[in-house]
């Protein structure tokens, strides 16, 4: 590789993996250990958070460097493209002399910008069988990897992986290495409240096994479904040095946001802002630019990925980004931490929050489809768990916590020039009627039932200008 040449850039995107069922980040399950290897090669951040969810904001702020003001998204259902005002990280490889390609994210408004999409299978049913998920993207991911590896141009090779994202139907013998029990006791009856729950029990219905009544079977599905998906990426590790790529290409390693299992009865999905969902990896291995075996404990969000990655590959930028990079931090330098952050969803409810060190506040915009109380207060500290609200208990918390979070949104609203986002998409459901009125609206209106009417929420429509095969 010329000298004159620019370093590459994989970025590998997991969609719905939270980090505590990582090994990597101590899950006791041996979930991630190709991951945990190659991530000893460089800089582990333990504190990462993409504090603005789904998918679509996730991975928005990923790639333009801003938070949900500076991007105007916060919605899942995103209506239109992302704004002109906003120049992604595809858009300026691109136009600084790289080849991008997107695998399995086209149509998203977040992957605007790219040269080349590819897209593959990562969807599934119970009645179509074991998913391949990620044996899909590698089939269409390595070929295409050769093929930037032969070019004369840098290139940023993104892909999506969709293993962690429900349904969870990991192919043998990953259905299995992490449970032991019997899946169809019918004295065990912990699923049945999930079952139960109307607007997704349809969906439930899709990809479970008939008959399964134990939730620690779909917990096991989903840890299944990181190992199985964990030893394929190790096949894009094996190619990056088969193909001499190590030591001139930054390989980074993330999620959109986490995943609810059976936790604060949000099952098996990605709504509600608890540390489940919030709380992500991050990982950067470049030889000779991040130095191996370092784990950081600063906290750090989504919009600081791309100003680290730009500035890593030394690709200069006249953009001004509401993220930081995160390279002082990995050559021992000083980087003012942002311990206290403001929180939105927008996915199946419509809430925002305020997160300290100590305190989650959580406060519902309108009635959500979960019947739970407008306010919601926790101590991560003593209460990790987030099962005791202190809202009414706490009132000046609240208090102090709801301040600090309009003034922050006060701010950024000056700063912008523009409402917060999160009061302006109204239609976030899809639904055309405006904020619901009562949960009981929210519960009879809001139905996903069938993997194809998942996929249909976050794949609209391939990006003009761009080449998909």
């Amino acid at each position: 590789m010329s000298k004159a040449r620019k370093p590459n850039l994989i970025l590998i995107g997991i969609d719905s993996l939270r980090a505590d069922h990582m090994s990597l980040y101590g899950y006791p399950r041996l979930t991630t250990p190709h991951m945990d290897r190659y991530a000893a090669r460089g800089a582990v951040f333990e504190n990462t958070f993409s504090p603005h969810i789904p998918t679509t904001p996730g991975y928005g702020s990923m790639f333009t460097g801003m938070d949900c003001f500076g991007m105007d998204v916060v919605a899942l259902r995103h209506e239109g493209g992302l704004a002109k005002h906003l120049t992604t990280l595809a858009e300026v490889l691109g136009g600084s002399g790289y080849s991008t390609s997107c695998i399995g994210f086209s149509g998203n408004p977040a992957s605007r910008g790219f040269q080349k999409y590819i897209d593959f299978e990562g969807w599934g049913s119970w009645e179509a069988g074991r998913s391949h998920k990620a044996e899909n993207l590698n089939a269409v991911t390595l070929p295409e990897l050769k093929r930037l590896s032969k070019g004369r141009q840098p290139f940023f090779l993104f892909m999506r992986h969709m293993d962690p994202h429900s349904p969870y139907l990991p192919p043998r013998p990953f259905e299995r290495i992490f449970y032991g029990g019997d899946e169809f006791d019918r004295k065990n009856t912990s699923l049945d409240p999930v079952m139960k729950f109307m607007p997704f029990c349809d969906y439930f219905a899709s990809w479970f096994p008939p008959g399964c009544t134990d939730k620690d079977y779909i917990v096991a599905q989903y840890d299944g479904a990181v190992a199985y998906m964990d030893a394929c990426i190790a096949n894009i590790f094996t190619a990056i040095e088969t193909l001499g790529l190590e030591e001139d290409t930054l390989v980074v390693i993330d999620s959109d946001h986490g995943e609810t299992l059976y936790d604060h009865d949000c099952y098996f999905d990605h709504h509600g802002l608890y540390e489940c969902t919030l709380h992500i990896p991050l990982v950067f291995v470049f030889p000779g630019k991040v130095p191996a075996g370092q784990r950081h404990a600063d906290p750090c969000q989504m919009k600081d990925i791309m100003p680290t990655i730009l500035d890593l590959l030394g690709v200069p930028t006249k953009l001004r980004f509401d993220g930081r990079s995160l390279t002082p931090l990995m050559h021992g330098g000083p980087r003012p931490p942002e311990p206290e952050f403001y929180i939105t969803e927008c996915t199946w409810m419509r809430k925002h929050g305020w997160r300290t060190p100590q305190w989650k506040l959580i406060h519902a915009l309108e009635p959500d489809f979960h019947f739970k109380p407008e306010v919601e207060l926790y101590d991560v500290l003593r209460d990790p768990q987030e099962s005791n609200n202190l809202a009414k208990a706490e009132p000046g918390v609240v208090a102090m916590l709801e301040a600090r979070m309009q003034a922050w949104i006060a701010r950024r609203e000056k700063e912008t020039g523009r409402p917060n986002p999160v009061y302006t998409n109204l239609n976030w459901h899809g639904k055309g009627c405006g904020p619901f009125k009562t949960s009981r609206q929210a519960y009879n209106s809001l139905h996903i039932g069938s993997p194809n009417a998942a996929k249909a929420l976050q794949e609209l429509r391939t990006q003009r200008g761009a080449k998909k095969l």
